[in-house]
């Protein structure tokens, strides 16, 4: 098998010792590609080329521990060996506590104690990578879960006769959550409340937000606070919250009568909900989409009120699902195609949110820039 080529950057300012180290790398046959600075400031200007960097500890501009200091502090800086004379091995040693590779003494090394030290250190270096970069996955696993579960958690709807289904599709092919979430929560008396939001922008600070304003909205629920203040709390909340003047969210709150034959819902600046008769896309009466929340202080949010006709389902979702793009055309997907779409997939049956997702990303040509969250609640009699 052919042996990897390594490429060296050298880092010595005395030609005779430069000419050492490049005889013994011959004497071994070393199957290095070797490159030589005479300064520190030569030496940064040319580390992007270099997996293994042999660092003399003298240097014009460089003494002792500050040279190595200045290479390891570089993004992506490679192994490091240290190189020092007889009378200052501890100075090595103390090389290899800061972070080196490892030190080799001057005058003490041959070629294949050279070659060995070299591939040591290069190896060395990659399996520090790779276990970094290891604990980085471990760790943005574990974050993910503790936001999904702020974000996303399991509904407080036991022993109710409505069916909820949901759907979260991270934009973008990113790992983590954004700021999208939803709840739903039942009520002694049969109420059914449920909410579906989405902080601007991405990131942990939006995700993070997400939660309080999500967390917030179930205990403000449970404490049996009716909708219009629950939406005023919830922009108190955000603005106390937020990291930023600009960050707000838009919100849909719904509230199903005991009955099932009515409920009220709640527009902050958020994409009207649908509702789904059988196998039709039933129009609602008009609504104030309102404004967002965090947008205007003292704002007071209106319901709208709908009658629900057997085999009713309810259907909201955050405008990740909309916002994609169409071929050959400069504007949105929008709810109106949106909407054809949805009327395509329903006459093939009731689980129809992964296929309209799917449908909806190939249309954008790829994964959708924006988070999808979908809420789906549905007349279980």
């Amino acid at each position: 098998m052919r042996t990897k080529t390594v490429r060296v950057l050298l880092v010595e300012d005395d030609d005779g010792d430069a000419v050492l180290v490049e005889a013994l790398l011959d004497e071994a046959s070393a199957p290095f590609v070797l490159s030589r600075a005479g300064t520190l400031a030569e030496a940064e200007r040319m580390l992007g080329d270099a997996e293994c960097v042999l660092l003399d500890l003298g240097l014009p501009d460089a003494q002792g521990l500050e040279g190595l200091h200045r290479l390891l502090g570089k993004q992506n800086a490679p192994a490091i060996l240290v190189l020092t004379g007889l009378d200052d091995e501890r100075e090595g040693i103390e090389a290899v506590a800061a972070g080196a590779e490892d030190y080799l003494i001057k005058g003490q090394v041959d070629g294949e104690l050279l070659l060995r030290g070299v591939r040591y250190a290069v190896e060395r270096r990659r399996a520090e990578d790779a276990q970094r970069k290891l604990r980085e996955a471990e760790l943005l696993a574990s974050e993910r879960a503790r936001l999904e579960r702020g974000l996303l958690p399991p509904p407080l709807l036991q022993n109710s006769d409505l069916d909820l289904e949901v759907r979260y599709q991270p934009g973008g092919q990113r790992m983590l959550l954004g700021g999208d979430f939803y709840d739903a929560v039942g009520m002694p008396d049969g109420t059914v409340h449920a909410v579906i939001g989405d902080v601007c922008g991405h990131g942990p600070d939006e995700a993070a937000l997400g939660v309080c304003l999500r967390i917030a909205w179930r205990a403000l629920v449970l404490a049996g606070e009716p909708p219009e203040k629950v939406l005023r709390t919830l922009d108190q909340v955000l603005v106390a919250e937020r990291h930023g003047d600009g960050i707000f969210t838009t919100a849909c709150m719904v509230t199903v009568a005991p009955d099932r034959r009515s409920a009220r819902y709640f527009l902050a600046g958020h994409p009207e909900p649908l509702l789904l008769v059988g196998k039709q896309i039933v129009d609602l009466p008009p609504s104030k989409i309102g404004v967002p929340l965090g947008v205007l202080p003292d704002y007071a949010w209106t319901g709208v009120d709908v009658q629900l006709p057997p085999g009713w389902a309810v259907a909201c979702y955050t405008d990740g699902l909309i916002e994609g793009r169409v071929p050959d055309d400069i504007d949105r997907l929008g709810v109106e195609r949106l909407c054809d779409i949805l009327h395509r997939h329903l006459q093939a049956g009731p689980d129809w949110m992964d296929s309209v997702i799917a449908e909806v990303t190939e249309l954008n040509g790829g994964a959708l820039d924006d988070d999808v969250a979908i809420l789906l609640l549905r007349d279980g009699n």
